[in-house]
């Protein structure tokens, strides 16, 4: 990596999708618009951004192929009115008989630089009779991808995938520098769970971490925790956005990951161990 990467803002966009695709995706784009009014060059949104909805049958029903979601023109075109680097969050994308949590990365002139699909699905029953199987309606990506932004490399990832650390150990050994988070997450894995896990894909490979969530009560009563956080690669949270929706946004300096990496050079030191 190159100690001569500028310096940069990013910002996290945090909201309360409902189940109005129409109505989110402009919710996103305004939220979006005010990030760069503040000097963002790098946007990025959360899980499930265009919809959030209940039931396996209303996803499939909301699903779309590539070619016809309507939030990827309109992110395009939004990357290019504002000219910035745009992580679209993830969006329902029909792949045969189930569907792709596919994240988007739009360039400043609003082509798409990468897409990523979630590796790791979330099966599991909860305290409360909460239940999710997103192995039943959703097909896991089994690649590893970074977008190459002007700043570094940026890792992909979603949600569920936080719990995996050798995703985020694979990404920095591929050169990523900074690595994205959107999320969905519940309120108690939030509460018990989500600073530290991030703080720590930080921490443990000296990368800058960008986590846009989704906040409030969803369709069918679902409730997600918010706390979109922007931390650095020594583990410090520049910037947590509560539980409002909102936008958050925070000075990046490619150079500390170089100090970082520097003071605790782990990414050198991997075994190979049986």
């Amino acid at each position: 990596m190159s100690e001569f990467y500028p310096p940069f803002k990013a910002a996290c966009v945090q909201v309360n999708t409902s189940d109005d695709m129409a109505e989110n995706i402009e919710e996103a784009c305004q939220q979006a618009r005010m990030a760069a009014m503040l000097g963002a060059e790098l946007v990025l949104f959360p899980e499930n951004v265009a919809m959030m909805t209940f039931g396996a049958e209303a996803i499939r029903a909301n699903a779309r192929v590539q070619g016809e979601h309507p939030a990827i023109p309109a992110f395009s075109a939004l990357a290019r009115e504002l000219d910035i680097w745009l992580h679209g969050g993830t969006l329902a994308i029909k792949v045969g008989d189930k569907i792709a949590n596919r994240a988007f990365v739009f360039s400043p002139d609003g082509e798409i630089a990468a897409t990523y699909d979630k590796i790791h699905m979330f099966d599991v029953d909860l305290e409360g009779g909460e239940s999710y199987r997103e192995s039943a309606t959703f097909s896991p990506g089994s690649e590893t991808v970074m977008a190459q932004l002007p700043w570094g490399g940026l890792g992909l990832s979603t949600c569920y995938d936080v719990r995996f650390p050798y995703l985020y150990r694979a990404l920095a050994n591929r050169g990523a520098t900074m690595l994205a988070v959107p999320a969905a997450f519940t309120v108690p894995t939030g509460q018990a769970h989500w600073h530290v896990l991030l703080r720590a894909r930080a921490i443990e490979n000296g990368c800058y971490v960008f986590a846009p969530g989704q906040t409030g009560t969803h369709a069918g009563g679902r409730q997600t925790y918010g706390h979109s956080l922007i931390i650095d690669p020594w583990g410090e949270v520049l910037e947590d956005a509560g539980e409002a929706p909102g936008i958050i946004i925070a000075d990046i300096d490619p150079a500390r990951v170089l100090q970082a990496r520097a003071m605790v050079p782990s990414l050198t030191h991997t075994r190979d161990i049986s």
